[in-house]
């Protein structure tokens, strides 16, 4: 069994909903969830929008290989209208993005692990620091805790 991190938002629609929704979609294609951080409200992050964005991570046990749960993710964001667009950065209902994967590291055309931008990010960095402290990244070597400490990102993240 795979122990898989998925960090998951959108600032669009009903949040709410969309989270309940996208957490039964992930153990219906992926497998458990087996943890949850809190749902944190945070600014988007690489481009302007009206609305603020609620951001999670999960832990996720799974036999799927990486490229397999890439393509089940996309299943799901077309759930939540979600289509690949030109601009790395838009708002949208739902976004999922693989973090981990074990302790592997992977790089294809389509898909790269750990997250390239797991360190620069907080409102990755604070739900994972919550449910994964000690975790360590496989290239790095940083623990989430390590990695939060040294983030340079300072955007204001509320719990919700």
């Amino acid at each position: 069994m795979h122990k898989v991190f998925l960090g998951i938002g959108g600032n669009l629609g009903n949040k709410n909903e969309n989270f309940g929704k996208v957490i039964r979609l992930i153990e219906d294609k992926l497998g458990k969830v087996v943890q949850a951080s809190s749902i944190y409200e945070t600014p988007p992050w690489g481009f302007h929008a009206e609305d603020n964005f609620w951001n999670q991570v999960l832990l996720v046990e799974t036999e799927q290989s990486p490229q397999e749960i890439l393509d089940n993710i996309h299943t799901i964001e077309s759930n939540f209208g979600r289509e690949r667009k030109a601009e790395r950065y838009n708002s949208r209902e739902m976004d999922i993005d693989i973090l981990y994967y074990d302790d592997d590291f992977l790089e294809s055309e389509t898909l790269i692990i750990p997250h390239p931008h797991i360190s620069k990010r907080l409102f990755v960095l604070v739900p994972l620091a919550e449910i994964a402290p000690a975790f360590k990244h496989p290239l790095f070597r940083l623990t989430s805790i390590q990695m939060l400490e040294n983030c340079k990102d300072k955007s204001v993240i509320k719990k919700i």
